[in-house]
């Protein structure tokens, strides 16, 4: 790899300019679902993507490109280009008045070479290819949409991308992306047409909550009183990597009923445990995992979401252990908890969790240290965004955000990958997570070599 360019290089940003729908939409208010007005969603969410040159592509630009089929993408996905307004009990809804998503063109004076491995998270490069323009990222009244296209010097691009949380997941943006893909390469409309259908995943009437949503329980020590929140003052981020010879190495200090554990199954068991051993909490306090689960697929099936819907269509189940049990057990016992957690996902819980919003008022979740919630970004198809250029190098969320990973690919240009985990900790927590994960994988890795 040639040599990393100083931080920063030079980015010339044109200014930020609205792109509208390339047709009449229709003016209308659309009400967002009651999984999409938590309150924990209500914030923007950051992607980064990296693509090189391509020469079949040569006399293209990829700012006209992306420009153009945004434009007509939104035709089809039109509520991304109004507004959100808030009704009686904060209920969320999207006016549908065409204002557009905001972009921005921009060149800078470096190469992906150059850049080397600062694309990926926790990207200490975003600000220069995601630029925030004063007032753009508030939840009701602004853009719900910010893209910028960035030319590199080597002929390459960086996509950056930032979109409110509370119109849609991963997956749907990745279809929304999708559709801008396929305009781009010449199609008249997306090959999956985008459903709203947001009613689907709406309280019952009346709302009944028939399952225990610990995630949204109040926290408290084991002596009874509150956990105090997170003090934002001296976090720091870092990225952790988990090669597929560290997943074997790790799967082999499994019970053999285990053995056949997901990927990210013993990645969550790992990365909790590490971190809950650096936190250094009381051992008798309680400490939670949520994994966010997809409600879609045939798993789902009697959920009846249709193909081409884009809102928000999950949760995040949770279980709970005390520190000291998670701490000194095998790894079996973290894995076996996350399991738990994902299987009490299905049709009654997602109803269960809109009902919950609706009586409770959409409580806000619980920010503490006890906290740790995971969300796999690997399989969401945000990798599959190919504008002519082909695939990405580098797709997903450039960061984790407070309590919350994003688990994403290293690479997207191969079949075996390894797997990134941001993490966000106060600096010396930081340190000690560190040392406990050499610790656990290289434990792991010498036994098995011996």
């Amino acid at each position: 790899m040639g040599s990393l360019c100083p931080l920063p290089f030079p980015v010339n940003r044109f200014k930020p300019e609205l792109i509208t729908p390339v047709k009449p939409t229709p003016i209308e208010t659309k009400q967002l679902s009651d999984i999409d007005d938590q309150d924990g969603l209500r914030f923007h969410f950051p992607v980064i993507m990296s693509y090189k040159n391509n020469p079949s592509m040569k006399g293209n630009d990829a700012v006209v490109v992306i420009r153009e089929a945004l434009s007509r993408a939104l035709v089809y996905y039109y509520p991304l280009a109004g507004r959100l307004r808030e009704g009686p009990n904060r209920k969320l809804m999207v006016e549908c008045n065409g204002e557009g998503v905001l972009f921005i063109e921009a060149n800078a004076d470096v190469t992906l070479e150059q850049l080397g491995d600062r694309i990926l998270p926790p990207c200490p490069v975003l600000e220069e290819f995601l630029f925030n323009p004063p007032g753009s990222d508030g939840i009701l009244g602004c853009p719900l949409l910010l893209v910028q296209v960035t030319r590199l010097t080597c002929g390459g691009f960086v996509f950056g991308l930032r979109i409110n949380h509370t119109i849609c997941d991963a997956v749907g943006l990745a279809q929304f992306l999708n559709a801008i893909g396929e305009m781009a390469q010449g199609a008249d409309s997306p090959s999956i047409p985008p459903v709203w259908a947001r009613e689907l995943l709406n309280a019952r009437d009346p709302p009944t909550i028939t399952r225990p949503h610990y995630e949204y329980d109040q926290l408290l020590d084991s002596q009874g009183s509150f956990i105090a929140a997170i003090d934002q003052s001296n976090m720091a981020q870092r990225s952790f990597y988990f090669s597929p010879q560290q997943i074997r190495a790790l799967r082999k200090h499994l019970p053999p009923h285990l053995s056949t554990c997901s990927s990210f199954d013993l990645i969550t068991a790992c990365v909790w445990k590490c971190r809950t051993l650096s936190l250094r909490l009381n051992p008798k306090d309680t400490v939670r995992i949520s994994c966010a689960v997809n409600a879609r697929g045939k798993r789902f099936n009697d959920l009846c979401l249709p193909s081409g819907f884009y809102g928000n269509a999950f949760a995040i189940p949770t279980v709970v252990s005390t520190v000291e049990l998670l701490c000194a057990s095998p790894l079996g016992y973290g894995v076996e908890l996350v399991r738990k957690s994902k299987a009490q996902m299905d049709k009654e819980y997602m109803q269960s969790l809109a009902d919950f919003f609706v009586i409770r008022g959409w409580p806000p979740l619980p920010m503490g240290w006890n906290v740790f919630i995971v969300s796999d970004n690997r399989h969401t198809g945000l990798g599959e965004f190919d504008v002519g250029w082909g695939k990405p190098l580098f797709a997903g969320l450039a960061r984790a955000v407070s309590m919350i990973s994003f688990y994403v690919r290293d690479n997207n240009q191969e079949e075996e990958f390894g797997t990134l985990v941001p993490i966000c900790l106060p600096s010396t927590c930081l340190e000690r997570f560190e040392e406990e994960l050499k610790k656990m994988t290289l434990e792991h890795v010498e036994e098995i070599s011996k």
